[in-house]
């Protein structure tokens, strides 16, 4: 690897390192100055890459009390070691900053080409600070940064927004992270967008990049990441490939339907699709809206990310009444359940309409129909009226309802000026009651998981850092069965656990499983790509990438840091161990439709305490000073 000690003001052409650049690009918006940074590799080896990095950043550099819509919050684009390398599944990168809907810490990961192309030009880190007079985007091409005018792309969406910038730029192949109106209009849980149709969704950062006036980021490489050990990353890529998305029935899924095949009709059977704003109720119309009916109705082909040959992205198309545009993609199964099932709507075109005005604006589809479906059951509830939504009948199962909410949450206009705000925010508005109906955590909506029938599950939506994550979290199933079992039984556990079960245990399981998941986010690896693998699988791939010599109890150790690093974010910030609350809804059961016992909330407390224990921290969460210096978190 070349000296990490050594900085270079201009990059030679087609430049070779592995791994690692061990540089990080700073750009202050309000004065407009470009600086760059060398941190050694032993900080990256520290903190890996991705929710690492931020977390690591945010912490040390944000001051108390920050506002997340004001100059001062930070966004900070991540990669880590493996991002852009010959490393399958390798193109993602991490997003964060202070989060407008929680106040927390927010921690995204994306995929598509945009991280991979950051790599090639030469950065592992890229720190976006300060604030724009007027509105900007930001061109980096290797070593050449530049502040443009962004008069002119102020109000477009993603696709002319993408299209726009490589014309200006003279350049078809620069990838660009950029927000839509939604952002610009600071939606809080508007997202950013690489590309016109994979998001950086959770927490509301494109609504801190509006509040930046920065409109997209552009960004072109010509350096070359290398890897340690080719030989051996081509055995891991076989391995990939030849065995485990062979074996694994998810990835033989992916490739045919992208997430959410027609499995979700035996979810529906069993009570695990969310219904109706979570209150469950029978669903037929899962059978129009699945993977597999999106693919014979409106399917022209799939799409992938850098380095991966799982292409489990739809492109949809249709004419009259809704005109879809294949260049915005087509709904993943978060998508479909939380514009789709959760909203009533078994509409297939309105579904995909409604996924394309979220991808075109940069609003995040899990927030904005988990949001929608808190409205609608307001409105049925009579707790909103036709009055306060504009005539707007929004029911459940009301398909051009949901799209045009979608349009009016973008441009903060009429019922979706409140919307805009998020579920919690908008509850607390309305009032009469409507803070019961509110389903989210620290402000952030839930994925698509029924966490009734998967304890563990839910703990993991109490205890994420970011709010009610379903990427960094386990589900149960995992541990009820031999085969699911067999990764553990390395780390001493060797029983398997019922699903309804969240005792000792079960939480030292989740645990271990949790801080697992939580290394994807930090080596950005796909987590549908490497679902399944075990501590093994990751510390030999960056064993590989960049010669070190990782074992499994390194990345939990570093797993560890990273989760306490972003805890201590948000203790600092304000929030408590009363934040990590599951809705008034996750504890009531669902009555329509299949029965689903609603969770137990003294057990739920005794299990999140426990895990407060088993992490190191006090009883309210706080992250005992002893694991604080233990860790190393601020050498």
């Amino acid at each position: 690897m070349a000296d990490p000690g050594k900085e270079n003001t201009k990059r030679d052409e087609g430049q070779v390192w592995t791994g690692l650049s061990c540089r990080i690009l700073r750009v202050d918006l309000s004065t407009g100055q470009v600086s760059r940074e060398v941190r050694d590799e032993r900080y990256y080896r520290k903190w890996l890459g991705g929710s690492g990095l931020i977390a690591d950043i945010l912490l040390k550099e944000l001051p108390q009390g920050t506002d997340p819509l004001g100059p001062h919050n930070k966004l900070v684009f991540a990669l880590s070691p493996i991002t852009g390398t010959s490393v399958y599944a390798s193109g993602r990168n991490g997003v964060g900053g202070k989060s407008p809907l929680s106040g927390g810490i927010a921690l995204c990961q994306v995929g598509e080409y945009w991280g991979a192309e950051l790599k090639k030009a030469g950065y592992d880190v890229l720190v976006v600070e300060g604030k724009a007079d007027k509105p900007v985007y930001l061109s980096i091409q290797d070593d050449e940064i530049s502040i443009r005018d962004a008069n002119a792309l102020w109000g477009l969406r993603t696709k002319e927004t993408q299209a726009a910038i490589r014309a200006e730029l003279g350049d078809e192949r620069a990838r660009i992270a950029m927000i839509g109106p939604g952002g610009e209009n600071q939606v809080l849980f508007a997202c950013i967008m690489n590309g016109p149709f994979d998001a950086a969704g959770r927490g509301g950062l494109g609504a801190v990049m509006g509040s930046k006036n920065l409109k997209a980021i552009a960004v072109r490489g010509s350096g070359r990441p290398q890897v340690f050990d080719r030989e051996g990353v081509r055995a891991i890529n076989s391995w990939l490939v030849d065995k485990h998305w062979k074996e694994f029935w998810l990835q033989r899924v992916l490739v045919e339907y992208g997430t959410g095949g027609p499995e979700m009709e035996g979810m529906e059977a069993v009570g695990h699709l969310p219904v109706n704003n979570w209150k469950g109720a029978p669903f037929p119309g899962i059978k129009n809206i699945h993977g597999g009916a999106i693919k014979e109705r409106l399917g022209v082909g799939m799409e992938g990310c850098f380095g991966c040959p799982l292409r489990c992205k739809k492109k949809l198309k249709s004419g009259a009444p809704y005109y879809i545009d294949e260049a915005y993609g087509g709904p993943e199964y978060e998508g479909m359940c939380s514009l789709g099932s959760n909203c009533g709507v078994d509409d297939v075109e309105a579904l995909a309409k409604a996924n394309e005005v979220c991808n075109a604006n940069s609003l995040d589809v899990i927030s904005t129909g988990t949001t929608i479906s808190f409205a609608m059951e307001c409105f049925e509830r009579g707790i909103l009226t036709l009055e306060d939504t504009g005539g707007l009948e929004l029911r459940f199962g009301h398909g051009p309802a949901l799209v045009e909410c979608c349009e009016l949450i973008a441009k903060r206009e009429g019922i979706g000026a409140l919307l805009a705000e998020g579920s919690r925010r908008a509850a607390a508005k309305i009032g009469r009651g409507a803070d019961a109906l509110s389903v989210e955590v620290k402000g952030v909506h839930p994925g698509m998981h029924e966490p009734r029938r998967l304890p563990a599950f839910a703990l993991g939506f109490m205890v994420n850092p970011n709010g009610a994550d379903h990427c960094a979290n386990v589900h149960d199933d995992l541990f009820a069965t031999e085969d699911g079992m067999k990764d553990f039984k390395s780390l001493g556990f060797y029983d398997t656990l019922p699903f309804e079960d969240i005792g000792p245990r079960k939480v030292a399981l989740f645990k271990v499983g949790h801080i697992r998941e939580f290394l994807n986010d930090c080596l950005l690896l796909c987590h549908l790509a490497f679902v399944g693998v075990n501590y093994k699988v990751p510390a030999e791939i960056i064993s590989k990438v960049t010669g070190w010599e990782v074992e499994a109890a390194e990345l939990i150790r570093t797993s560890e840091r990273v989760l306490t690093a972003a805890r201590l974010f948000n203790v600092r910030e304000g929030l408590t161990a009363d934040d990590d609350l599951l809705p008034p809804r996750f504890f009531e059961p669902k009555t329509e439709g299949p029965y689903v016992p609603g969770l137990d909330p003294e057990k739920m407390e005794k299990a999140k305490k426990y895990y407060y224990t088993l992490m190191g921290w006090d009883e309210q969460g706080v992250p005992l000073p002893e694991r604080v210096e233990d860790l190393g978190i601020y050498d």
